[in-house]
């Protein structure tokens, strides 16, 4: 149940369209909706502005099957993160609607169009190709948040030069998500360049000493450059849902 539902609903209920039971009956899903193996946030976007986004790794297909017939019955939007495509297969049989990207391993449903709501572009910026299946997370929850979002890929520090020949796009982004394994040196290349708040994920690519993303993390973290905040490993939904809360208007 989001905003604009509730406002929907109360001026129903004020015109005389409906009835207050009516009303009431439509309400009987808020806070919460207990499923047995799930309790569902049915107020979260009313509360925040988004609705619950379901984490896919470790839940049964079944199990997102219950979680999503109720989100889509209320008319919400659903996503889902770090979805295995088999899973995405049997999804995708009782929700034919349902858009996967095998990239991103991300699920979204659209019940009704997604309104722009960020003041400016959302940049997702990654280093290698390698780390483009956690920037797609980032860009694609981005998107699915309502905000206007472009892409910049495969442009980290061993060829400078390629960044650099992107400054336009990046000096005009209202807020930026950097993503980087290995050393981890990328976000505070482009936080030198921007006056905006650029939001760094660390991935787990690297060989041995990269220790699955640590010391990307604690390059990051450690970053000479002001205005860089880091979101835990591989966790591209998190930058974008961070991104969103800054870019919101």
């Amino acid at each position: 149940m989001n905003e604009e539902r509730i406002k929907s609903l109360l001026d129903a209920v004020a015109s005389g369209r409906t009835t207050v039971e009516k009303a009431l009956k439509g309400l009987k899903g808020l806070p919460y909706e207990e499923l047995g193996f799930a309790t569902v946030d049915t107020h979260r976007a009313l509360r925040v502005g988004f609705p619950e986004v379901i984490y896919g790794e470790g839940k049964t297909a079944a199990q997102m099957s219950g979680i999503i017939a109720g989100m889509v019955k209320r008319k919400e939007n659903v996503l889902v993160t770090r979805l295995e495509s088999l899973k995405a297969a049997k999804l995708k049989k009782k929700f034919p609607r349902a858009m996967y990207n095998a990239t991103s391993r991300t699920l979204h449903i659209k019940s009704h169009p997604v309104k722009k709501s960020g003041r400016g572009t959302l940049l997702v910026i990654c280093a290698g190709t390698s780390d483009i299946p956690v920037a797609e997370e980032a860009a694609v929850t981005a998107e699915c948040l309502g905000n206007k979002v472009e892409r910049l890929y495969d442009v980290g520090v061993a060829g400078l030069h390629r960044l650099l020949a992107k400054s336009k796009q990046i000096t005009e982004a209202n807020v930026l998500i950097v993503v980087a394994g290995m050393e981890g040196a990328l976000p505070s290349v482009v936080a030198g360049l921007v006056s905006r708040p650029v939001i760094a994920v660390p991935t787990s690519v690297g060989y041995g000493a990269n220790l699955g993303g640590i010391t990307t993390m604690l390059a990051m973290l450690n970053s000479c450059a002001s205005g860089v905040s880091v979101v835990n490993i591989d966790n591209g939904f998190g930058a974008a849902y961070s991104a969103s809360l800054i870019n919101r208007d």
